[in-house]
């Protein structure tokens, strides 16, 4: 039989909490700060953030929950990229979107997207049967 990373719903209720509004704080505001630091750095972290956006969706039953999950996530993660970058205070070393709210809906829509793709896959994969 194979084995699936748990469902969301299935995981205890602080860990939920956790993993749905840590992670993309904690992720987008490091973003920030390496906004400041190096363009590169910054790129690197942003693109890693995608495989972040699919396996949240992946805790989905379906592209419903995914991209509800992904918008969430999306949102918390392209404001603390603002956030971070606010506190750290350097000057940024790749461009921003202007007016910078538009990252936001930027990162809100590509994450609702990866975690529509997510739950999708996810679903996909309950209903496989296993080789």
């Amino acid at each position: 039989m194979r084995r699936l990373i748990p469902l969301l719903s299935s995981r205890h209720p602080v860990l939920q909490v956790g993993l749905v509004l840590g992670g993309p704080v904690i992720f987008g505001a490091l973003c920030g700060v390496l906004l400041g630091v190096s363009g590169a750095a910054y790129v690197i972290a942003s693109v890693l953030s995608i495989a972040g956006g699919f396996l949240a969706g992946f805790e989905h039953a379906g592209s419903r929950g995914g991209a509800l999950r992904g918008i969430t996530g999306g949102t918390l993660f392209g404001t603390f990229i603002l956030v971070g970058h606010a506190v750290d205070g350097h000057a940024a070393k790749a461009s921003l979107p202007d007016p910078h709210v538009l990252l936001i809906v930027a990162t809100a829509l590509f994450g609702t997207l990866l975690g529509a793709l997510g739950g999708r896959a996810r679903a996909r994969a309950e209903s496989s049967p296993v080789s």
